[in-house]
């Protein structure tokens, strides 16, 4: 199925600020790469990251920033994500790389109403519609120099006018001038106007590191504070909605309640042969074992076109047994209804305690792809962590668990006819998470979602729920160790 939402001539893009971002939108390698997790044998207590107003480091969200080579290439950025989707609230995806020179993070906003300051001043820039980047270079629990807030407000155009930069210092905030970059964009029916019509809007913060005081990027596993305030208005009238965040429990003042931004790719690594293997799946169609599930715009979801359907139902839709599943994102945030994520859990239990992984492999069957021939693109589809457990017959796109952190992708070709199944098999390494989640005594709660830029970029997957005739094309986790 292809994304046609895009070709409504009523939605009136903001093409030099659109322009501006898909600038950086260049293809380049990264480097996948970072600090080793190694196994410890301890268990932890799980808790939820989800607990507003608490803040221990080991219930806060990271983004494992990939590096690139040159210019950063939009669809292979870390990935994560916040908020809701409601004809009153606000969702945001979360794109972040860097190279030699700078740090990326873009933002794309689906919002129903998109007001922007005519007057704007420094002080009312998040009483509109804007986003605040907080970052604190020392990875530290309190404000001082290392602490940057990043300001930028929704408008047609760049505008020096809508930006704004502060330090922390021990008596707060101070305005600063340093050079940064917050290209916006948007798409609907037009800024500053009472129609229900708009889709969203997006901005892109390019941060040189020189900005920062630093002579060049940080190192490999070098671990920073970071945060996203999201600021939304509904009318020219006001008042401002209610902030929503990365991560829930983020105050501007508190870097303590921060999530964390590491530079690259956490990488494991074991020593030695290993000596035994399992293979992880759901064994028959009415199994409860290895749940899954896909969110959004799913296969018999996708890319509805309905208005109240897309703002009131889309949000809150449970496909949690549908025999197929399809993982979607694109650059235009106009299609958000055709973007999906898929969530899948393998219990580790047949893996004997006190036991070193090895490695792990994530193993699923693609049997077709969005758009016509010629049409549809290669995805790079990331695999993360998720930050609490979740229940197949009640998740929705709106209460799902978001990503505790990302850990590694990869690419998913174009298939131009039907393979026949079980389809063709995609595999992911996972064996830094099989060995988090062994070491902590849980099973192994993974989700996977895309960066795309393209159109028609979704791709489609047996799930665990397809019957007993296609038992071959279940999700399957193997695992070996010593």
């Amino acid at each position: 199925m292809a994304a046609e939402s895009h070709k409504n001539k009523g939605f009136i893009f903001g093409l030099t600020a659109l322009l501006g971002l898909l600038a950086l939108i260049v293809s380049g390698p990264p480097v996948v790469s970072g600090q080793p997790l190694q196994p410890t044998g301890e268990t932890f207590i799980y808790l939820p990251l989800v607990m507003r107003g608490y803040c221990a480091p080991e219930t806060l969200p990271r983004i494992n920033a990939p590096r690139f080579f040159g210019d950063i290439p939009f669809e292979q950025t870390a990935i994560a994500w916040f908020g809701q989707v409601s004809p009153t609230q606000n969702y945001a995806d979360i794109r972040v790389g860097y190279n030699a020179n700078e740090l990326y993070v873009y933002l794309a906003v689906f919002d129903r109403h998109l007001w922007y300051d005519e007057n704007p001043t420094p002080q009312t820039l998040t009483q509109w519609d804007a986003v605040t980047l907080l970052l604190d270079t020392s990875g530290g629990n309190t404000l001082s120099p290392a602490s940057w807030r990043f300001v930028a407000q929704l408008y047609g155009e760049t505008s020096p006018a809508r930006r704004a930069v502060y330090r922390g210092s021990a008596s707060g905030w101070q305005a600063v001038s340093v050079p940064f970059g917050a290209v916006p964009g948007w798409r609907g029916n037009a800024l500053n106007d009472d129609s229900d019509s708009d889709r969203g809007w997006a901005m892109g913060f390019t941060i040189p590191f020189s900005s920062l005081g630093l002579a060049s990027a940080p190192s490999m596993g070098t671990t920073w504070r970071m945060a996203v305030l999201l600021h939304d208005r509904d009318s020219r009238a006001g008042p401002p909605v209610g902030d929503q965040s990365w991560p829930p429990a983020t105050g501007p003042d508190n870097p303590g309640c921060w999530g964390f931004l590491t530079f690259g790719i956490p990488a494991y690594r074991a020593v030695g042969p290993s000596t035994d293997h399992t293979l992880i799946r759901r064994p028959t169609q009415n199994s409860p074992l290895v749940p899954d599930a896909d969110v959004g715009g799913t296969i018999a979801n996708q890319c509805p076109g309905d208005e109240y359907h897309i703002w009131n139902v889309w949000g809150n839709r449970n496909d949690g047994h549908a025999p197929d599943f399809n993982i979607q994102n694109q650059s235009d945030v106009a299609d958000w209804p055709c973007f999906a994520k898929y969530y899948i859990t393998f219990p580790l239990d047949s893996i004997p305690r006190g036991k070193t992984i090895i490695s792990a492999t994530l193993t699923l069957y693609q049997f077709g792809n969005a758009g016509g021939p010629g049409e549809a693109q290669p995805s790079w589809i990331q695999v993360l962590i998720a930050s609490a457990d979740w229940r197949e017959e009640t998740i929705t796109w709106n209460n799902a668990p978001l990503a505790y952190e990302n850990i590694g992708g990869s690419w998913v070709g174009v298939l131009s006819e039907h393979p026949g199944w079980p389809g063709v098999p995609r595999t992911w390494n996972v064996s830094y998470a099989v060995a988090r989640a062994y070491a902590r005594g849980e099973p192994l709660r993974l989700v996977l979602y895309s960066a795309d830029s393209a159109y028609h970029s979704g791709k489609y997957f047996v799930s665990s729920d397809t019957g007993d005739w296609n038992v071959e094309g279940r999700p399957r986790l193997e695992v070996w160790w010593r």
